[in-house]
């Protein structure tokens, strides 16, 4: 008697069935497209979205051109005592400061390391985030147990003290860093602001690995790193985007903070360094308003920018969160 073939356990599925979740799968990546453009249409429509844009807008055309729109050389000094400290004037818009640099270049240049740490140290945040938040919920056991573990534990410490101390502490190897100092507050800022968005990605992950669309991918046989890639990741962005433009507004202000009290790159011009060089100068009490009120009004309005463009992303894609604000 002839031993019967081994029955195999894999679900089988004909050409059929294959080619009709080929045509779903295709049809699931337009639809994305679809919903970044009408994102895009409603963040336009939005008051919220739209000043939020045109402001950051600016402040990106403002760093980019910043050293082509200086009126001066922000390092040229003066040892004429008139020009210390002076009130503006046709030629100081903003006045100077107490070396008798020119204010106005020094705020246009202060755009660039405020924008660039902020935007970078956002992108570091995100990256982390994302990954740890994936590969927690994607995974799950004893991975997500630890990470989850190592999320709740970043979520609990308190970013702009824990950022001081990095920054000191790391200051001295600055040297080592590409950017130097401003690539020590790209890193300690975006290192330690993470947990947030990986919580955040973490849950919509949970939700997402079982829908049909995964199941579909699994079925023409794509392996963990594609699904994640594929299918994953794009439904994700949007959320991720919004997470991101919002931490953006507070890495400035954390930025600001470390210049402010001394931790700052002493080689580049930014809004928080130039606070605290207004105030050691006694600009306050001297009367030179135009060296610290326009620094941080920029602060001001870059937080504002980024704070109001996620905050429409936001809105846009859970509008029961207008009911809320």
């Amino acid at each position: 008697m002839s031993e019967s073939p081994e029955l195999s356990h894999e679900p089988v599925y004909t050409d059929a069935q294959l080619t009709r979740a080929l045509h779903l799968l295709r049809a699931t990546r337009r639809g994305r497209w679809s919903r970044m453009a009408a994102t895009l249409t409603a963040l336009m429509r939005d008051p919220r979205g739209a000043t939020g844009m045109i402001l950051l807008l600016l402040l990106s055309v403002i760093a980019f051109f910043a050293p082509a729109l200086a009126p001066q050389d922000p390092n040229a000094t003066s040892s004429f005592s008139t020009e210390i400290l002076a009130t503006p004037s046709a030629e100081h818009w903003l006045g100077t400061d107490e070396n008798g640099r020119d204010v106005l270049s020094q705020l246009l240049l202060g755009s660039q390391a405020s924008m660039l740490v902020g935007l970078a140290a956002a992108v570091v945040s995100t990256v982390i985030g994302t990954a740890v938040g994936v590969a927690s919920a994607w995974f799950g056991g004893i991975t997500d147990r630890l990470l989850t573990i190592l999320d709740d534990w970043f979520l609990v410490l308190p970013l702009v003290p824990v950022a001081v101390l990095a920054a000191a502490l790391l200051g001295n190897r600055a040297s080592q860093v590409p950017l130097g100092q401003t690539g020590v507050l790209i890193a300690v800022i975006g290192m330690f602001g993470w947990a947030g968005t990986s919580r955040i990605v973490r849950a919509e992950v949970l939700s997402l690995k079982g829908r049909a669309f995964v199941e579909r991918a699994r079925v023409l046989g794509a392996g963990n790193l594609r699904l994640v890639r594929q299918q994953l990741l794009p439904n994700l962005l949007p959320l991720v985007l919004a997470n991101a433009v919002i931490y953006v507004s507070l890495a400035i202000l954390t930025e600001s903070t470390l210049s402010y009290l001394g931790l700052g790159d002493p080689n580049r011009f930014s809004w928080g360094g130039m606070l605290e060089s207004a105030q050691s100068a006694g600009a306050l009490t001297s009367g030179a308003w135009a060296y610290f009120i326009p620094p941080g009004l920029c602060i001001a309005l870059a937080v504002l920018a980024f704070s109001l463009l996620g905050h429409a992303i936001e809105h846009h894609l859970d509008p029961r969160l207008g009911e809320h604000r």
